[in-house]
């Protein structure tokens, strides 16, 4: 694998970790609910599916969606569906927080998500992502010559995945700083607000995107 080729990876790879999208909403969401080991859990889905659509490109799976329509449409259905889904559920959680009382710590009571369902959200939000199935399919082979091994192409994997974890690990970590400030309730209707209509906007966006 020539160097060039991985400076290359590394620079897009970083440009679309960075860029908005539904998982920087989620981690902010799930951060200021529950706390810094459901943002970690969160991180640990993004880069779980990662493995899982860069296993796919690596075994030519992924080439089914882009050549049969249907599957394509499924896929991007059932991830447009998840990511409405998403937001109505935070939607209706602003009317929830109004009726939150505060405990004597001036704590919220809300109950908080647990580790198992966070890494699932962000596990979800990302392996039923038809345009992560896109950048690996298309983009991801135009770093690998014919000569590379599996092996060269999982270490781009674990870049992407890397990458990924470094910038969501330091959201959450900037976001737990200042939980107590997340924690207000006019904040959480606030945010629930907000990453209900993005996250419903995304959904709509990726209902019609066309392979």
């Amino acid at each position: 694998m020539e160097l060039h080729n991985i400076l290359t990876f590394i620079i897009v790879a970083t440009l679309l970790v960075i860029s908005p999208g539904p998982n920087g909403f989620l981690i902010a969401k799930t951060v200021s609910l529950s706390g810094r080991k459901a943002g970690f859990a969160n991180v640990w889905g993004f880069v779980t599916a990662f493995y899982v659509h860069g296993t796919l490109s690596i075994f030519g799976i992924s080439v089914f969606l882009l050549h049969c329509t249907e599957a394509f449409y499924i896929l991007k259905i059932v991830g447009a569906a998840y990511l409405v889904w998403l937001g109505i559920k935070s939607l209706c959680n602003v009317s929830k927080v109004s009726e939150i009382k505060q405990n004597s710590n001036g704590e919220n009571s809300q109950k908080e998500m647990s580790v198992r369902k966070a890494y699932i959200e962000g596990f979800l939000t990302n392996v039923l992502n038809p345009k992560v199935s896109i950048f690996y399919l298309a983009a991801f082979p135009q770093f690998l010559t014919v000569n590379d091994s599996a092996y060269n192409a999982y270490a781009l994997v674990s870049a992407h995945a890397t990458i990924n974890f470094v910038w969501f690990s330091a959201m959450v970590m900037l976001l737990s700083s200042v939980k107590k400030a997340t924690s207000n309730i006019k904040f959480r209707k606030w945010l629930n607000s907000i990453t209900g209509v993005i996250f419903i906007s995304f959904g709509a966006k990726l209902a019609f995107l066309k392979p």
